[in-house]
């Protein structure tokens, strides 16, 4: 499996791992799930992007469940800091 050189994925990806990382670091140090929650969100950006780097392409379904499922842990990270 060769990995396509894409600028704007590669760049998407890294900052997606830095927010993943960050997002937990913030969780320990903070102990807010809103912080954990968005770091998931984002690593599971990153897993997208980082198959689309494999060849996979941006509108395979699991790509697209993947980024579902991303944007409902912030929508729910959201509301329950909200809720709280």
């Amino acid at each position: 499996m060769a990995f396509i050189m894409e600028p704007v994925l590669t760049i998407n990806f890294i900052f997606c791992m830095i927010i993943l990382v960050m997002g937990y670091l913030g969780f320990r140090k903070l102990e807010s799930p809103l912080l954990l929650y968005i770091g998931i969100a984002f690593g599971l950006f990153g897993v997208s992007h980082l198959a689309q780097l494999a060849g996979y392409p941006s509108g395979a379904v699991a790509l697209i469940i993947i980024r579902i499922i991303a944007y409902l842990l912030v929508i729910f990270g959201i509301f329950q800091a909200i809720k709280s």
